[in-house]
């Protein structure tokens, strides 16, 4: 299907575009009403995620209501370890939590590399619905969390503010974390090529626990895996974000990738250096730059995207809008890019 609007892939592939494309991370649901209209009809995020036609339409929401020039599909990135045979439950206020975790060999035996396609089909479903009801106005966009974020997660067994027996695990048994890590790589790409064949124009890689490592282990236990991952995806362009991972921005521009995105604490002309000039860099505005009023909203958008002219850019957030976060502020955000010449 030909896209109205294509500006995103341009710019992720390097060509000349009229303008900047504008999206944000989190844009499906969280800061709009329309979107807690919905989850509030179903029994809670799982399976408002897990019905096709619902995580379809919070999908488009900040399409029709924000006026961003991208999708990204309704979904979350613990659905791989569930895929896996590891299922988790999303409390409320508190975040994931797995009832089982993966600590010894006998855990990692009773998992399965995921099949993209069957495994996750509500998944699938979901893009499938999207990209007819899109009707091709804006790419839309898959993803899946990068293996040593899912790892964390299926170690610890919920959110962590230090990560520390998954980080444990990668000092005191390196070949069971090579071994698990290999398994959730192998179910990333198996999802994220079932993503393509259903639709995804572009696909995303999130590292939101790249910080929480050091340089040399998140080199062996991170980026090791994220580069394979960029090497068998070869269909649509892919971003790779790295929250926190600043250590690693030099080795994160030569990842067979297109777009690397950049968090609020990242200097843009020093990420431009470290990174080099043939990436597109995605970002990275402070979210909470968008808690201002309309001009102090303008000013940030102004100054950000100053620093970004003349390079390759998809303007974007430095993380996930904040749920609390005035809509009609998001719009000026996205307005001020959309005026930026």
């Amino acid at each position: 299907m030909q896209l109205k609007n294509d500006l995103l892939l341009r710019a992720a592939r390097g060509e000349k575009t009229e303008r900047t494309p504008v999206w944000l991370m989190r844009q499906a649901g969280r800061i709009l009403p329309e979107y807690r209209a919905v989850r509030e009809s179903v029994s809670g995020f799982i399976e408002l995620a897990q019905t096709p036609e619902l995580a379809s339409e919070v999908t488009i929401q900040p399409v029709d209501l924000l006026g961003v020039d991208a999708a990204i599909i309704f979904s979350d990135i613990l659905v791989i370890p569930e895929a896996m045979g590891l299922p988790y439950e999303m409390v409320e206020k508190r975040g994931p939590w797995f009832p089982e975790t993966v600590r010894s060999e006998s855990d990692l035996k009773k998992l399965r590399v995921a099949d993209g396609e069957n495994d996750l089909r509500y998944v699938i479903d979901a893009i499938h619905i999207t990209k007819r009801a899109l009707n091709g106005r804006v790419p839309l966009i898959g993803f899946a969390g990068a293996p040593w974020t899912i790892f964390a997660y299926m170690v610890e067994g919920s959110g962590s503010k230090t990560f520390s027996k998954s980080r444990e695990k990668l000092y005191r048994d390196p070949v069971f974390s090579h071994k698990l890590l290999q398994l959730i790589t192998d179910s990333t790409i198996n999802y994220l090529k079932a993503q393509i064949r259903a639709g995804a124009n572009l696909v995303q890689i999130f590292d939101s626990w790249a910080g929480i490592l050091g340089p040399k282990q998140y080199e062996e236990f991170s980026l090791k895996y994220i580069s394979q991952i960029c090497d068998a995806i070869n269909e649509v362009p892919m971003t790779v974000f790295a929250k926190g991972a600043f250590f690693a921005r030099e080795e994160m521009g030569r990842l067979n990738c297109d777009t690397i995105g950049l968090d609020w604490n990242m200097g843009i002309s020093e990420s431009r250096k470290l990174i080099g000039p043939d990436k597109t860099l995605q970002g990275n505005l402070d979210p909470a730059a968008l808690y201002g009023n309309p001009d102090q909203v303008r000013a940030a958008t102004i100054e950000m995207m100053e620093q970004f002219r003349g390079s390759r850019h998809i303007a974007n957030l430095g993380h996930g809008v904040y749920p609390d976060i005035d809509p009609e502020m998001v719009k000026v955000f996205i307005q001020t890019v959309k005026e930026f010449r």
